[in-house]
């Protein structure tokens, strides 16, 4: 794993994001129905852990620009 990639295009990321989404719901004053709690947990736990699998890339919060002179 010698390249970079902006951590937005993270799989792992999106998976715990949408594994956390009923959390926040929930903090924010939102109704989330339990079954859909439990969807969102599975599916992001298990999209987190395919994309930790399949990572070939590092991730990064530099710009572009800054990868650039890292590679140089």
């Amino acid at each position: 794993m010698t390249d970079f990639k902006a951590w937005l295009q993270s799989k792992t990321l999106w998976s715990v994001l949408v594994m956390l989404a009923p959390l926040i719901s929930r903090m924010a004053g939102f109704d989330v129905d339990a079954t859909l709690t439990d969807i969102l947990t599975v599916v992001g736990a298990v999209g987190a852990i395919y994309g930790r699998v399949t990572a070939t890339k590092k991730l990064s919060i530099k710009t572009k620009k800054s990868l650039l002179k890292i590679k140089k």
